[in-house]
């Protein structure tokens, strides 16, 4: 029984779903550790929980503006911009 379900589960074809599937548990997992670690409102000790709600406005700053968040700000929302602008502008080329 064992080997008949190894072989329906460890095909070729199935190693871009255990890919995928993998990512998003990675994906998954670093927004649990990054909001459990860092998060300014998400507080795990019990010394930190009875200081009820803190008004630190720089550190909840701190958190939302990461760097990914900052390099993509002035960025072009497309995913191939030089593509985009050729089919598009097709007299600039």
């Amino acid at each position: 029984m064992a080997s008949s379900t190894m072989n329906r589960w460890l095909r070729p074809e199935v190693y871009p779903l255990f890919a995928a599937m993998g990512v998003a548990v990675g994906i998954c997992g670093f927004q649990l550790v990054r909001n459990i670690c860092i998060n300014p409102d998400v507080r795990v000790s019990k010394e930190n929980r009875a200081a009820g709600v803190l008004e630190n406005f720089t550190e909840g700053q701190k958190y939302s503006e990461h760097f990914l968040r900052k390099y993509v700000r002035n960025k072009s929302p497309e995913i191939m911009p030089s593509i985009n602008s050729f089919f598009s502008d097709p007299e600039k080329n």
